[in-house]
This record gives C-alpha cells, structure tokens and sequence, in this order.
C-alpha cells in the first residue's frame, strides 16, 4: 500500500489540468439550475448526481495520473525487533503526569506488549545510573510483562548508555564494544563510538538484512547526566540505520520531586528528544498526559507493522482507478436515464 504523505509529482505543471474539473463541475450546476424541478430530499438528490459525482472524481485522478505521481510504498513486515528503553531515574516520579511519569509510561509500555503484532520481538532496557538489559529481544508477551514488574527508581539517568545497550542487544554481530564507550565516557574521553576496530571495514555495514527493521523507543523527560553522550550515541545508531523513537515523559512546566532530602522541580527536556529522534530519522512524540502516551504507543504499533520500501511510481494504478469511476459514472447514468450524463 502507498504511504499517502510521500506522494508527490513528476511533472507538476500538469497538475493545472486539474482545473478542468471544477469548471465542468460548474456548467453542470448552471445546466441543473436551469432545468429545476420539483425540490426533493437529501438521499434523492446524491441518487440524482451519483454518475456526475463519479465521472468528475474519476476525472480528477485521471488529471493527477498526468503528473506522474510518485510514493513510498509500505509492505508488511515480516520481521521487526523493538527495544523499549525506559528511564527509572528519580526525575520519573514526578506527578505532572497522573499517577506519576514513571507509572504512565509503564502502563503504557505493557499496553503497547499486548497489543503489539505477533511477529514484532521487543527487548527491555532500563535506564538510571547506569543501563541494563533487562528482557532479551522476544515475542512472548509474558516475558515482557513480567520484566516490567517491580522496576525500582534509581539515581542517575545516563540516557547514552541507554541506546549504547539497545544497540547492543539489537546488533549482537556489529561488534559494538559497548563497555570500552562507557569506560572511555567515564575517564572523560570524547565519544568516537568505533563499532568495529580499525581494521575491519566499516560496516557499509551491517545493513539489516531484507525484511527486517529495528528500532529504539526511548521514554524519558529527557533529564540525562550519566554515561556516554546521548547525541553521540544516537549517531551511532544512525549509522547502522537503526531508528529512534523519542517519547518525552512529562511536561515543560515539570513538578518538584524530593532527591536526598533537596526538593527539586524537573522539566521535560524536549531539545536533546528532538535531536536524536531527528538524527536517526526516527520521530519526537510528546505526552503531556498519560491518554497522550497512550495515543502515541497506538501510533508506534501501526509504525511496526509496516515497512517503508523504494518510492515507485503510481501513474498506472491512479490512472486505472480515474479510468473505473468515470466508466461507473457513465454505465450508472446510461442505466438510469437512457443516455451517458
């Protein structure tokens, strides 16, 4: 099926052909009003102009099939693996989403397992301190939901380390020397994440193979003070085209929590968010409310269940369409009064 939204034309200029369907549209009018009749109801007159109606619709697809339309076509996809990575740093039992952001995103997350197709795998990584893969990439539901039982909130919120883990459990033959990035992040040194050592060749890469896709869904207020460079890292994983997903917890006023006997208010911080949702060609969502995280979660299980192929032109199949409406307009009009419109 195409992908609506990356339609778009060859040859342009055509598209002022076009213009000749509301001026037909208009003469039928003027014809109509001359030769008025006896007023009738709603569902009568849509009966009366049907043939019309389809002729012009027909007409219109047919004036669009001269420019040559072209789109993304979207296919099923035979084999998806997601990993949620969730942020339980202290910042997430802020209220400013009800119960508190921690609790939304959970309840969020499980609805997204239980709903998720059945060929998707979906991995679980925490993130506080330090990050941790805490379910293998899998398609049981079960395993899912149980990993997501009894998460405990932690100190620290190294995002970075977060997608580094991901990918790892993601890329298990791309060499990602996960514990050499956080070792050099911790002794200070800038982020240069090799995913292979120098003299391997860089992997043109290790391209997902035919059918497969792999994403990251980051949930997080954004709040990242740990670990290697969250930008860094998602360069990284726009390199072996793994997307990722941003989902920003909370909101730009935020709540104050208490840390250590300090209270402190914490913002959603979208800049950083955006940024890698945008480096990874991934997308940015924002839930201001715990009904928002559950609408962007329906969001991404559609976004897995389809895959993005090679743009291919769409001329023939909107010309075939336009081509079948027009013929209906007019086989239904000869049917009903005994000549073509």
């Amino acid at each position: 099926m195409p992908d609506l939204f990356s339609l778009h034309f060859l040859w342009p200029p055509l598209l002022v052909s076009g213009l000749l369907v509301p001026i037909l549209l208009w003469v039928y009018l003027r014809l109509q009003r001359a030769s008025a009749t006896a007023p009738v109801g709603l569902k009568a007159k849509w009966l009366l102009h049907a043939p019309v109606l389809l002729v012009l619709l027909g007409l219109t697809l047919l004036c669009l099939a001269l420019a040559r339309p072209q789109a993304v076509m979207l296919t099923p996809m035979r084999e998806a693996t997601v990993m949620l990575a969730m942020d339980i740093s202290g910042s997430m039992r802020a209220k400013d989403l009800e119960p508190s952001r921690f609790e939304a995103a959970k309840a969020a997350a499980e609805r997204f397992i239980q709903d998720k197709p059945a060929r998707l795998r979906v991995g679980l990584v925490t993130i506080a301190g330090t990050a941790a893969l805490a379910q293998a990439p899998t398609d049981q539901r079960d395993d899912l939901l149980r990993a997501l039982e009894n998460l405990p909130l932690q100190y620290g919120s190294a995002l970075g380390t977060g997608v580094l883990i991901s990918l790892e459990a993601l890329l298990p033959g791309a060499n990602i020397d996960a514990q050499k990035i956080i070792n050099e992040a911790m002794d200070g040194k800038p982020a240069k994440p090799p995913s292979q050592p120098p003299s391997q060749p860089a992997p043109s890469a290790n391209p997902a193979p035919q059918g497969r896709a792999m994403a990251i869904v980051l949930l997080s207020d954004g709040q990242g003070n740990m670990g290697p460079d969250l930008l860094a890292m998602a360069k990284l994983a726009a390199e072996h085209k793994v997307r990722i997903y941003t989902v920003g917890i909370g909101t730009p006023e935020g709540a104050i929590v208490q840390a250590q006997g300090r209270s402190m208010r914490v913002r959603l911080e979208e800049d950083m968010l955006r940024k890698v949702a945008n480096e990874t060609q991934g997308e940015y969502f924002r839930a201001s409310s715990a009904q928002d995280l559950h609408k962007i979660y329906d969001q991404l299980g559609h976004r897995f269940r389809f895959e993005k192929r090679a743009v291919t032109e769409v001329t023939g199949a909107m010309a075939a369409l336009g081509m079948l409406l027009a013929l209906w307009g007019c086989l239904l009009s000869l049917h009903r009064y005994g000549r073509i419109l």
